[in-house]
């Protein structure tokens, strides 16, 4: 048996495969936020088997650094460079305001230490550092209980001999150590420094979180998700945890890929709607990942997949403003006490309280009818809401229905705003793309946002509830690396191939200990050019005619090229790719065409008012049959909702496919 799981802010999801019967079973419990195991051990006692292969993204290294909750870290730096990590960049997100302020360091300043020793651009040993200078500095850090250490010295990514001796005393003195020459061996101080820290501050919360589960678990093969999209062995994902921060969504972008190339759609906005936040990424043909990243406010540089966050999903909270203007999010109602209807003490309004008001999420059919929703709760909340708000009823609606129509209408923007960012605004337009819906609550909403932005299509998989679950086990096994070179554009090819030796033999090495072989290893160079005087890099593949590649890449990105001025190169890339053997999917036989039909009709609220609406069992939709909008159509771990004009169908892989009438 092949597991995915996925841990969201609401429900912790699970994928199971089975290699001997070729066949899935899927389900869903409450996460557990205090301890995010427990959900994980709870689902795992389900199990027939005890024998399995476990992939897993976990939350744990992104609650860690949200909620400031990691290991006590210091940072070991060259003298004159412990304040970097405090001075940081002059930009800011929020350029007018004049009270803005930067996120607290992970690491203060009483952690901060120097040590003598200094490298030059090119590598050369200016004053070497003494070992025996290193007793004092590790008494400090016992006597300050430090748990975790970053050392991250001047020009060590090209000469890290200096790191590597501190480390191996502060590893014999009982230390966890993160080296920046072995996280991100790449120019920028200030990045790098914080790529470092943030490692060194989860890495000892992701090793006990980790090593629980694989002792409770007793997997036989314990796998994590990274960020950029591919899986590792537990044991680097506790070495390496930066790598592993936004694994969950990863997971959701990798499973939207294969089920939609599947059917036959290579241009995809994914929309990863769940119970705290939505997660969008736009798929050209090939993933995007990008190196500019920040959690927290706190940059990143290692590769993840380009996904933009926005806190609204099926948990977020409504409110009125201090301007009496109704606001939607980013606070949740999460899984403990969750939205109202749950009936488990929630007390103020969410997205899925208006849902469920609004008639488009069945009370009686919510995962499956295991759980029923308490509709009087919701109304009431609801009521509140719009007295508060200052709202009248609207036509034929009630008070809470008006309110509750204006919580969808607002989240509904939040959403639209997010897929607009990382389309409309990097020069993609959304009608050439197919919008692949997942998550619990994003299939109520998908086919309206769709409309908003004249998107042709929804595609709705099977179990879209847990399709970033189901993405993990189709993840390959995906590793990066990194070296700052610092040439010039017109560096011999033959050079430049010289100089990735080294990672290749690297990359090759790593992916074949993960358990794959050679024949099914690939490995990418790639390299990061601007031209002269620019201060960022745009990433093209390493091939003969690489400034040619630039020059379109920037053209693409920027809308203008510059063939004559001279380019620079600044950093090799290689990214090796061992791929494993993905779960299949099944296609059937269309059926003879016979019209789908509903099991009830009950009174939804839609923009012109409240209709009767037919809803539809999804798991006994066939292949070729179609239904005309409105409709809702149910199934056990997520709820489908069109309006009038849309048509859904479904295809031979069992996904549901809604054409959108245009505004």
């Amino acid at each position: 048996m092949r597991i995915g799981i996925d841990i969201g802010g609401t429900f912790t999801d699970f994928v199971i495969f089975d290699e001997t019967k070729q066949q899935f079973q899927t389900f869903k419990l409450l996460s557990t936020p205090d301890a995010p195991e427990d959900a994980v051990l709870s689902g795992l006692t389900q199990l027939s088997t005890s024998r399995y292969q476990i992939i897993h993204g976990s939350t744990v290294a992104t609650n860690a650094l949200l909620e400031r909750k990691g290991a006590t870290t210091a940072l070991v730096t060259t003298t004159g460079f412990r304040d970097v990590l405090e001075i940081g960049r002059q930009n800011r997100p929020d350029i007018y305001d004049l009270f803005s302020r930067r996120p607290e360091p992970l690491v203060p300043a009483s952690l901060r230490f120097e040590v003598a020793e200094r490298i030059d651009h090119q590598g050369r040993v200016l004053q070497p550092f003494e070992a025996e200078t290193l007793s004092p500095l590790i008494d400090q850090l016992q006597k300050r209980q430090v748990e975790s250490v970053a050392v991250c010295l001047l020009f060590s990514f090209i000469y890290p001999q200096h790191e590597q001796t501190i480390a191996e005393q502060l590893r014999q003195a009982g230390f966890m150590v993160s080296l920046s020459s072995e996280v991100l061996p790449e120019f920028r101080e200030y990045e790098r420094t914080s790529t470092t820290v943030v490692n060194a501050y989860v890495a000892p919360v992701m090793t006990r979180y980790l090593g629980r589960l694989e002792h409770e678990s007793q997997a036989h093969d314990f796998r994590v998700m990274q960020s950029n999209g591919g899986s590792i062995r537990a044991a680097q994902a506790r070495r390496e945890a930066v790598r592993c921060v936004l694994s969950g969504p990863a997971g959701g972008v990798v499973g939207a890929k294969y089920v939609a190339e599947a059917a036959g759609f290579n241009q995809l906005l994914t929309f990863d709607m769940g119970g705290t936040s939505t997660d969008v990424s736009l798929v050209a043909g090939d993933i995007q990942v990008t190196t500019e990243s920040d959690i927290g406010g706190l940059p990143i540089r290692i590769p993840v997949i380009d996904i933009h966050t926005v806190g609204s999903g099926g948990g977020s909270i409504g409110y009125v403003d201090a301007g009496g203007a109704l606001r939607v999010g980013p606070e949740s109602a999460g899984a403990d006490p969750g939205p109202v209807c749950y009936g488990r003490g929630g007390h103020r309004p969410a997205v899925t309280d208006a849902n469920l008001l609004l008639g488009r999420l069945p009370a009686d059919h919510f995962l499956g009818g295991q759980m029923r929703l308490d509709v009087k709760a919701a109304e009431q909340t609801l009521s509140d809401l719009a007295w508060q708000a200052g709202l009248s009823a609207h036509g034929s609606l009630s008070l809470a229905q008006t309110a509750a129509l204006g919580m969808i209408q607002v989240v509904n923007a939040h959403m639209e705003r997010a897929l607009r960012v990382i389309s409309i605004q990097r020069g993609h337009d959304p009608r050439d793309f197919t919008l692949v819906s997942f998550g619990g609550a994003g299939s109520l909403h998908a086919a309206d946002l769709a409309r908003s932005l004249r998107i042709p299509r929804v595609l709705i998989p099977p179990n879209a509830a847990t399709l970033s679950a189901f993405g993990m086990l189709a993840a390959d096994v995906v590793k990066d690396y990194v070296q700052t070179v610092m040439r010039s554009g017109e560096t011999p090819y033959h050079e430049l191939q010289a100089l990735l030796e080294p990672l290749l033999i690297q990359g090759q090495a790593e992916v074949r200990a993960e358990g794959v072989s050679d024949n099914k290893i690939s490995l990418e160079p790639l390299l990061d050019l601007r031209y002269r005087g620019q201060s960022y890099e745009l990433t093209v593949p390493l091939t003969p005619n690489f400034t040619a590649a630039f020059h379109a890449a920037h053209r693409q990105a920027y809308g203008h090229s510059e063939e004559g001025r001279p380019v620079e190169i600044v950093n090799l890339r290689l990214r090796a790719v061992g791929r494993l053997d993905r779960p299949p999917l099944q296609p059937v036989a269309f059926q003879p065409a016979h019209p789908a039909s509903p099991f009830d009709r009950r009174p939804v609220v839609l923009l012109t008012g409240s209709e009767m609406v037919p809803l539809y069992n999804g798991s006994e939709l066939q292949a070729g049959q179609t239904v005309a909008g409105p409709a809702i159509i149910v199934q056990p771990d997520t709820t489908i909702f069109i309006t009038s004009g849309d048509r859904l169908g479904v295809d031979v892989y069992g996904n549901l496919l809604v054409e959108v009438q245009s505004k």
